[in-house]
């Protein structure tokens, strides 16, 4: 069943092998241009949550 348009940001978090993941929009996948295992930063900022390009 696909998700209403307003919907499509909501996601459920799931675990799998003892870790935590969620799925990421493809909109902003495709904005962002991101590549299957491309190397990112996961930090917490106050309440959220943000993830940046790893920079070597």
């Amino acid at each position: 069943m696909r998700r209403k348009l307003a919907d499509k940001s909501i996601r459920k978090i799931y675990k799998k092998s003892g870790s935590y993941g969620v799925t990421i929009p493809i909109e902003i996948i495709k904005d962002f241009k991101i590549k299957e295992g491309q190397k990112v930063v996961v930090k917490a900022s106050g309440k959220s949550i943000v993830i940046v390009d790893w920079k070597k």
